[in-house]
């Protein structure tokens, strides 16, 4: 039988099955509403078929593990070979509180370091600064120096630990503080594993955690990507992330596109810098969110790896199949955390975690059950912690790879992603590349108005937060303990500095300063000297600041 008479069976076999066994089923059980729809507002179809993805390719949109086009992951044998590693997101107070917890949560089976810092330091201050005050500690650990850098892995073997940082704007001062550690504590450079964040586009998309502006903290980011494809080659100089451009409000496939465009902004901008792309290309990352929507979550990731494989060999000409392989992290849905009934928030963070290891992640935080309330407590992130442990081992999914593959709802979600993120692609190379779409203000409001319609959807009701708009409680169960972080962190802080300024050498302080400067003027590569400030106990604002008259400083304007 043809393809098409196939088709047309199936299509009449629908037909007969619509007017035989749903009609009447509808007349007596009318459906709970008249418009399905994924967390993204997308519209669900009541039944998928083959009908649903006509002219589906296998070999062209699914194919084989470990070979392009990668919908079906990037290892040949998935998990069966290689777990996903389990990073918990840690950071809070002090380099000694944070250090604690990092001991705490590997002595409970984690298998990699993921750094949180304060606010303070993901502006580019020290803790001491006047516009830290009452920021210090509290949503993440305070780092001012290498002096705290060398107190947070304290006892943690940097070459045997792969460590991530969440850090954007001041990510190569934080890189070259973590490189000089490493250096003390005699570790080769070339075997330390890990990831920088460094992913400065989507601060003034939606984080909006910046220090300079957007073409300058290019540059750095080029620094970076340049220096580690040279000294540290085992370590990632740029996770893309698309997860905050989530939590601030966009759709699955806003998401998906920006994250995705933001990438190829980068490897551009290196690529015109002189570099070959697959020197550098193979150490990029990604880092997505995992929303509520379960489907809707494996077909995004699904469609990632086949959209970066498709733009790294036909938009760059990458000619290693390393440079075709998108490696990306998870984390649940911070956003969709509720304070009320917290509890409720451990069956949440699972349903995510299983998502993003359906949809084949190569590292995973999961969120703990209080952080709507207050930085995770030990308990919660340990909860957090076992989640992923007993997805890993109780489940069964790492048994078999990609095991959604070729369900006609999820190929047909994964088509309509790609899809949507190239009509993204296009509408963003028209206004010139994606700086100049954020400088017109285009994918800001993009993200605005999915809030708003999210936000209208929930408020009338259409989607339901259990606890929130439906299934409320009169009285809310009894307070959980939280992790509290007082001003004694502050104190600490500002009397550790005031030692280090007093002690260290302030000769070697200026000149090091000096010379960062020199280099940024002339155009230099600037990690080399922000490594020698490093050493020279520069602190993390000076350094910052040090860039300050040749960077300028951003502002956002009004759109």
């Amino acid at each position: 039988m043809s393809t098409i008479d196939i088709t047309n069976r199936l299509q009449e076999a629908e037909a007969e099955w619509e007017e035989r066994t749903l009609k009447p089923t509808l007349k007596r059980v009318p459906e709970s509403s008249e418009r399905f729809t994924t967390t993204s507002l997308t519209p669900v179809e009541r039944l998928y078929t083959p009908n649903s993805i006509p002219d589906f390719d296998y070999e062209a949109e699914l194919g084989f593990p470990g070979e392009p086009p990668y919908t079906r992951g990037i290892h040949a044998t998935g998990y069966r070979g290689k777990m996903w590693t389990m990073r918990q997101f840690a950071g809070f107070g002090s380099a000694f509180d944070t250090n604690k917890r990092f001991k705490y949560l590997l002595a409970n089976g984690q298998t990699g370091l993921s750094t949180a810092f304060d606010l303070p330091t993901l502006m580019g201050y020290d803790s001491d600064h006047p516009f830290s005050e009452g920021e210090v500690g509290k949503c993440g650990v305070a780092i001012s120096s290498l002096a705290d850098m060398e107190v947070l892995f304290d006892g943690i073997p940097l070459e045997d630990v792969t460590t991530s940082m969440t850090i954007n704007a001041p990510a190569s001062m934080i890189l070259a503080m973590f490189l000089a550690v490493a250096e003390k504590q005699g570790a080769d450079w070339k075997k330390i594993g890990g990831t920088l964040q460094n992913d400065i586009l989507k601060e003034y998309i939606a984080q909006k955690e910046w220090i300079y502006p957007p073409r300058p903290s290019m540059q750095l980011i080029v620094d970076t990507i340049e220096f580690c494809a040279r000294e540290t080659p085992r370590f990632n100089p740029v996770s893309i992330s698309g997860y905050h451009i989530r939590e601030a409000g966009s759709t699955a496939l806003q998401e998906l596109a920006f994250t995705l465009r933001d990438g190829i902004e980068y490897v551009q901008y290196a690529v015109n810098h002189g570099m070959d792309v697959d020197d550098f290309a193979p150490r990029l990352s990604f880092f997505f969110n995992s929303h509520n929507d379960f489907f809707e979550e494996i077909a995004k990731y699904r469609a990632a790896r086949r959209i970066w494989y498709r733009v790294m060999k036909d938009r760059f000409g990458a000619k290693s199949p390393r440079s075709w392989t998108m490696r990306f992290h998870t984390q649940t849905a911070g956003v969709s955390l509720t304070a009320q009934q917290p509890l409720n928030n451990i069956v949440r963070v699972a349903i995510q975690a299983l998502a993003g290891v359906l949809g084949g992640t190569q590292s995973l935080h999961t969120d703990a059950y209080d952080e709507a309330l207050a930085l995770p407590s030990d308990e919660a992130a340990l909860i957090a912690l076992r989640t992923q442990q007993i997805i890993a081992h109780e489940s069964g999914v790492s048994n078999t790879i990609d095991p959604l593959g070729g369900s006609y709802f999820v190929e047909k979600l994964t088509r309509d992603m790609e899809e949507g993120a190239l009509e993204y692609f296009h509408k963003i190379d028209r206004f010139g590349g994606m700086i100049e779409a954020i400088e017109a203000g285009f994918p800001q409001r993009e993200i605005q108005d999915s809030s708003y319609e999210y936000q209208k959807a929930v408020e009338a009701g259409d989607k339901i937060i259990v606890g929130v708009n439906e299934y409320k409680m009169e009285r809310e169960p009894a307070e959980i303990p939280l992790l509290q972080i007082d001003e004694s962190v502050a104190a600490l802080q500002s009397e550790r500095l005031n030692k280090l300024r007093s002690e260290r050498n302030a000769v070697a302080v200026e000149e090091a300063l000096k010379a960062l400067t020199g280099a940024a003027r002339a155009g230099s590569n600037t990690m080399p000297l922000l490594v020698d400030c490093a050493r020279a106990y520069c602190t993390l604002g000076e350094m910052c600041d040090a860039l300050k008259p040749i960077y300028g400083i951003y502002n956002e304007p009004a759109f």
